[in-house]
């Protein structure tokens, strides 16, 4: 085979055309693995940028996280304020304040308070170094306050009240009437009553009542429990009162119902302990917010006790609680109104009758009506069935009036 001799570019020597080949070949070789190192090191460039994405992120997140503990121990470094009342506002812009720590001061005002703020009796915050006033701060209300039943507009209405026809009368004359037609009152030229008192049994109704009305009138309803504003500590229980009714105006039209009022408001007597002066305080508080009621304002205020006998009389004079509202055990007819009342959401046969249960029911209260329903219930859902038999009802009857017989046996309870 004969050798070709191939001459150079440049004509300065011949290379064999295998040699040719060998060196292509060889170049093409290292041509690919630099792709590939080329393709790594493209890679590496890729993870590299990533990485310094998530460190500056994470650097921009320190810094953040460092500036906010900057701002937390500086706030922890500033020192306290002191908390004060103003008395008065002069005309020079200074203002009077009474501080937590027990003297009078004349202060000055920081620029950046609200001058409209600034009214007698506001609480605010002061300097401690030179007791300038910094800041005006919201009313405080006490936790038992504000924990109290508030609702903007119960779900009860007279509907839902069965054999109260004389009662809802007398409280829509007394509360609903004064709240929603005024004007009737004032051309008879006469003022409604102040308060209405709910005098009956436990289980009668009295809660119910005072939430239909709030219902009838759209006014919120309060309740509170007359033990829960005996306190401890003098003054807290009259303070608890004070607040009470505060919370009542600004939530106007408002009905405050003051369950158990005679856990509060028991009559005075000589011979008392520390612990009894300190309701005493808490009941004239109570009269003293009675007596500074209008009439004709938009709180109105319910009571409920099954003890009238022991109510101060002071309570029960005209000018507090004028109206007294007597709610008693319902008759056969108001039975049987509430026995349709909750037999109406129930799934019961047809040859069920009420007037026969309202007659088998004597003596029980509605609260002792709905028992005896829910438990017919309950023995419905014992024996597997969907729907309420006659039986069921009888044997409720049993055991709801055995019950309240055995409770009134052991307990000695009586109703004056």
């Amino acid at each position: 085979m004969p050798v070709v001799m191939k001459r150079c570019d440049t004509g300065c020597c011949e290379v064999e055309e295998e040699h040719v080949e060998e060196i292509i070949s060889e170049l093409e070789e290292k041509i690919r693995v630099l792709k590939e190192q080329n393709a790594e090191l493209l890679e590496e460039v890729r993870r590299v940028e990533g990485e310094k994405r998530y460190v500056e992120s994470e650097l921009f997140r320190l810094q953040k996280e460092l500036n906010r503990m900057r701002a937390e121990m500086e706030r922890l470094k500033s020192p306290p304020l002191i908390i004060g009342s103003i008395k008065d506002v002069l005309a020079d812009g200074k203002v009077i304040v009474k501080s937590s720590t027990g003297p009078d001061f004349i202060v000055s005002i920081s620029e950046y308070v609200p001058r409209e703020d600034l009214v007698v009796g506001a609480r605010v915050s002061l300097n401690k170094q030179t007791l300038a006033i910094m800041k005006v701060l919201p009313p405080s209300l006490d936790p038992i306050v504000t924990g109290a039943e508030i609702i903007d507009k119960p779900i009860i209405t007279y509907d839902d009240i069965g054999g109260l026809k004389d009662q809802i009368r007398d409280i829509q004359e007394a509360v609903e009437d004064p709240l929603l037609r005024p004007e009737l009152y004032r051309k008879v030229g006469i003022e409604p009553p102040k308060g209405v008192l709910l005098v009956g049994p436990p289980g009668t109704g009295k809660t119910l009542l005072a939430k239909a009305v709030a219902n009838a009138t759209e006014a919120t309803f309060i309740r509170l429990v007359g033990s829960e504003l005996v306190q401890k500590y003098i003054g807290e229980g009259a303070r608890l009162v004070r607040e009470l009714f505060e919370m009542a105006k600004e939530k106007a039209p408002s009905i405050v119902f003051i369950d158990e009022l005679d856990s509060v408001g028991a009559k005075r007597l000589e011979a008392s302990t520390s612990g009894d002066r300190e309701v005493q305080r808490t009941l004239m508080q109570l009269l003293a917010e009675l007596d500074g009621f209008n009439p004709l304002s938009d709180v109105k205020i319910i009571g409920a006790t099954n003890r009238p006998d022991i109510l101060d009389e002071a309570l029960l004079r005209p000018g507090r609680f004028d109206r007294i509202i007597k709610i008693t055990s319902p008759d056969h007819d108001g039975r049987l109104e509430i026995f349709r009342i909750h037999t109406s959401k129930m799934n019961v046969d047809e040859n069920i009758s009420i007037p026969s249960l309202a007659l088998k029911s004597e003596g029980a209260t509605g609260a002792e009506i709905k028992a005896i329903c829910t438990e017919a219930g309950m023995f419905a859902i014992r024996d597997g069935r969907d729907h309420v038999k006659v039986v069921d009802f009888d044997r409720a009857i049993v055991k709801v009036m055995t019950r309240e017989e055995e409770n009134v046996v052991h307990h000695g309870v009586m109703f004056a």
